[in-house]
């Protein structure tokens, strides 16, 4: 049964900060957790995660607030679970942003901590709803009208988002696949398939691909093969329940494909970026992108960036497969992202983000896209302008001009055409340079709606201020801003998430979010507070 959590609202006599020195309360209350208790803990919408409890009377639920905000402040501390929970107990400042206020107040025990964070990832696997994006996109909605943040102009970017799996050959995989089965065999199963394991259930993965020479292992491939072919005909139908099976499924259709009964293994071609790169998580996909290695997914972020903004907020976080293009994650996140700024009239983001279906999206909304890096090769003829001057309801009108002339395009049945008087081309100083079509009374330009929106993406930058065009740039610190919560990976700049799987990429990704806010209005009003006189620094 839902129950609002209300108890922090209502003062303790005997609460800690009543019995502390005078001195020790001002500086708790003049405290960053203070302002997370008043900013974040308070605003929390605890009502949206009704949906996780039972209608009917029962045991009521553990503070709803309490553990979305812990899950905040282990994100914004990089906080394992059990310093986490030393916090609660034993730090004050901890107390105080989750809104307790007696010593041996413990809000939650770990295991309603993580049955919470399983009923949200069910959740959204029922509905596809995630809960903890609908609470940064309440708490972020109400932070932008009270500090009046301008949202016209905003800026996007995407950052691997490396899963904490270790990485795996081929063989390797194949081989703890078969190891992670054997384990879960009744003792009757694993007496009866005994012959067949043994090769692979003695040592572990790792050490099984140690003792292999390069040559060895085509030949141990073809074997494996066989194996896997055998547990799917024998063992697979009476465990086709078990986790681990359907994970194995996964992986036979992956690597193998029967003809005729017989086991051929697919060529490392055949193997697409979306194949399982570890049973620990079935989510994370494989990119390789400036010759780095990435598994795991990618998390793309939108922000605020009018110049007049005394900060800037995170207005749009997603999380999805590294191996999908961010110009095809931006397309399924437009109108989103324009539902929740609705004064958004300009976006500016690098080349990757840059598309024909993303210029139509962009166009339909009336968004000025800024596009700070150019894909693909440009045009190197005579400079041709395209401009839209009306659109009615018989269709689009163009104007189309070179350096000497200008004429309106003509409808044609599936693009449009601009002729060119060939008197005025034939005087034309750049007429060896024109790569115009030549017919017999003119020189013809044709063009589609989708290249015409792509030029005007291309030469926006060069229309608006110059204060204006560097403005993307400053996204990278935001991203810094999230990477610096991850840990080191083992190759290079290939920063980990501690934890595994899609679903807990997305509770790292917006509590993150969510700090990154609170973060900086909290920075801007202790700014404020200091320039007034009301805090020293």
């Amino acid at each position: 049964m839902f129950r609002k959590n209300t108890k922090h609202s209502q003062t303790n006599i005997f609460g800690f900060t009543n019995i502390v020195s005078s001195k020790m309360a001002k500086e708790l209350q003049d405290s960053e957790e203070q302002k997370f208790y008043e900013l974040i803990f308070c605003n929390i919408k605890e009502e949206d995660f009704a949906c996780l409890y039972s209608e009917t009377d029962s045991r009521p639920n553990v503070p709803v607030n309490c553990m979305v905000s812990a899950l905040i402040l282990q994100n914004r501390h990089r906080l394992t679970y059990e310093k986490l929970f030393d916090s609660i107990k034993f730090n004050l400042l901890t107390k105080i942003a989750l809104g307790l206020q007696t010593l041996d107040e413990v809000p939650f025990s770990e295991a309603s901590l993580f049955n919470f964070q399983n009923k949200l990832n069910s959740y959204f696997i029922e509905t596809g709803i995630n809960l903890l994006e609908r609470a940064f996109d309440h708490l972020t909605e109400k932070q932008l009208k009270q500090l009046k943040i301008k949202t016209d102009i905003q800026r996007t970017d995407s950052f691997q988002a490396a899963s904490n799996i270790r990485r795996y050959s081929r063989l390797q995989l194949l081989v703890e696949m078969l190891i992670r089965i054997y384990r879960v065999l009744s003792e009757k199963d694993q007496k009866q398939y005994e012959e067949l394991f043994s090769p692979y259930v003695k040592k572990t993965s790792g050490q099984f691909i140690y003792r292999l020479d390069t040559e060895d292992i085509p030949s141990e491939l073809q074997r494996v093969g066989k194996v896997y072919k055998e547990i799917n005909d024998r063992l697979k139908p009476k465990n086709k329940e078990v986790d681990i099976f359907k994970t194995f499924e996964r992986v036979y259709l992956e690597h193998f494909t029967e003809v005729e009964e017989k086991i051929i293994i697919k060529t490392p071609e055949e193997l697409t970026s979306s194949c399982l790169q570890s049973p620990d998580d079935i989510d994370a996909t494989y990119r390789k992108k400036n010759n780095k290695q990435f598994y795991g997914q990618t998390i793309n972020i939108t922000e605020t960036c009018n110049p007049d903004n005394p900060i800037d907020l995170l207005t749009d976080i997603s999380v999805h497969a590294n191996n999908i293009d961010d110009s095809k994650d931006l397309n399924e996140r437009i109108d989103s992202i324009k539902g929740k700024n609705p004064e958004l009239n300009e976006l500016h983001f690098d080349g990757a983000y840059g598309s024909e279906d993303n210029d139509l999206k962009f166009d339909e909304h009336k968004v000025t896209p800024v596009q700070t890096a150019i894909r693909g090769r440009k045009d190197n003829g005579v400079e041709i302008t395209v401009t839209q001057i009306n659109e009615s309801v018989t269709g689009r009108e163009y104007l189309v001009s070179c350096p000497n002339q200008s004429v309106e395009a003509e409808v044609g049945k599936k693009r449009f055409k601009a002729e060119f008087d060939l008197n005025i081309c034939s005087l034309c100083s750049f007429a060896s340079e024109c790569k115009l079509i030549k017919k017999k009374s003119a020189k013809v330009y044709y063009f589609t709606v989708e290249e015409y929106l792509k030029k005007k993406r291309l030469a926006s930058i060069q229309k608006i201020p110059k204060d204006r065009r560097s403005l993307r740039t400053n996204v990278e610190a935001t991203v810094s801003e999230f990477t610096r919560k991850m840990s080191a990976g083992s190759f290079g700049n290939n920063r980990k998430l501690k934890v595994r799987g899609y679903f807990k990429a997305t509770i790292f990704a917006f509590a993150v979010g969510i700090s990154v806010n609170f973060g900086r209005i909290y920075r801007h009003q202790k700014a404020l507070a200091v320039e007034l006189g009301q805090l020293t620094t």
